[in-house]
């Protein structure tokens, strides 16, 4: 063939592997890498909120518990709040001993612990969540539900004031 440099027959031919030289390339194992990458991008954060809300939500039932409690109290004093507060021998403890209860002025540092500030027509709770966000629950007639403002005490005192927001 005139024009065409003579190629080597040997130099396309693949050398001979040893037995146990099979394996994944570099630009193989780093496409792995990459998508192991992206999956944890997108994992973690989900991850991580999922427990927040977690934390959220086992703080609003301890509320919700320590209401219900409170409520026992109010029917069986004759319609009266007042003797559901944080008293062991007659108050909240023993109705609903699974709950830790603080008085009015003494803030909550845990979902299980429970600032209370009974009155005799009114209850409210407040409690602190691992998330450190301070969750309220008040009863006068109606229920409400919310946050505290953040800055504030998560004292049962502050339950009585702060604004309905809801869960």
């Amino acid at each position: 063939m005139k024009g065409r440099p003579m190629m080597s027959k040997t130099c396309c031919k693949r050398l001979p592997r040893r037995a146990g030289e099979d394996g994944f390339s570099l630009v193989e194992l780093m496409v792995v890498v990459l998508i192991i990458a992206i999956l944890l991008a997108i994992g973690i954060p989900s991850f991580l909120g999922a427990r927040k809300r977690a934390k959220e939500r086992a703080t609003q039932a301890s509320l919700r518990l320590a209401l219900t409690a409170a409520k026992t109290v109010f029917t069986n004093s004759a319609s009266s709040y007042a003797a559901a507060d944080e008293n062991l021998t007659t108050g909240l403890p023993k109705v609903e001993p699974s709950i830790t209860y603080v008085s009015s002025s003494t803030p909550s540092s845990s979902f299980k612990i429970v600032s209370v500030r009974a009155a005799t027509s009114e209850w409210a709770g407040a409690a602190q969540s691992a998330s450190g966000t301070c969750f309220f629950i008040h009863d006068k007639g109606e229920t409400r539900y919310g946050r505290a403002a953040s800055g504030q005490p998560c004292t049962g005192t502050e339950a009585l004031t702060a604004s309905d927001s809801g869960y």
